[in-house]
């Protein structure tokens, strides 16, 4: 949709990429992730970890807004994310 004007608030409101980090060690494969990102940009993978479980990953890392959903929903607190403008 084109506006005809720019909002004031247009730079604080815009999306910046994320950048999602899993821990494989920490993963059980609950997929509660992939299950609620709104871009679908995890998915469950074949790999396994020393454990057994089925790890999830990051399919595309260009289609995550940084929303969060995935870090904060992770029951064993294995996904973190990070804002591509840290880096850190």
């Amino acid at each position: 949709m084109k506006l005809w004007r720019e909002p004031f608030d247009k730079a604080d409101k815009a999306i910046t990429p994320g950048i999602v980090i899993i821990d494989n060690e920490r993963c059980k494969g609950c997929g509660y992730c992939v299950e609620y990102c709104p871009r679908e940009a995890l998915a469950m993978s074949e790999k396994t970890n020393l454990k057994g479980y089925n790890l999830a990953e990051v399919v595309d890392e260009t289609r995550c807004v940084n929303c969060g959903l995935c870090e904060v929903l992770c029951p064993e607190f294995a996904v973190k994310l990070l804002s591509s403008e840290n880096k850190s």
